[in-house]
């Protein structure tokens, strides 16, 4: 059973940044969790998809609202994944979740396609 932890939210202002963390554990190996993918969801709308790493080339995903904004990066030797949120604006307010699992491809930004979920972080960025 693979555990997910999300750290780092927190209220802002526009334009300023927050690194989010997600520590995994439990995993036997990160073979058993490929890709580890980034949501958010605002009240009331669906979750939605941020971005992804694949764990072992470390090959990044991104929804196009956040690229040029948001950076996925992880730490094998700790087993997490970072995102790094600049510029940071009041339509990024949202509860950020961590989810691991093994997606193809085509289905990388289904949340359907994950496995394993954290129990989300909250950003809150005020204009």
């Amino acid at each position: 059973q693979v555990e997910l932890v999300e750290s780092g939210g927190g209220t802002v202002q526009a334009g300023d940044s927050l690194r989010l963390s997600c520590l995994a554990s439990g995993a036997a190996s990160t073979s058993s969790i490929p890709t580890m993918a980034w949501f958010r969801q605002a009240p009331g709308e669906d979750r939605q998809f941020v971005g992804a790493v694949r764990w072992n080339n470390a090959h990044t995903y991104y929804t196009d609202s956040v690229k040029g904004r948001f950076t996925i990066s992880r730490d094998s030797a700790r087993n997490t994944m970072y995102l790094q949120m600049n510029n940071l604006s009041p339509e990024d307010t949202a509860t950020y979740y961590c989810a691991a699992g093994s997606p193809i491809l085509s289905s990388l930004r289904g949340a359907s396609s994950y496995r394993y979920w954290g129990q989300g972080t909250q950003v809150t960025v005020s204009s």
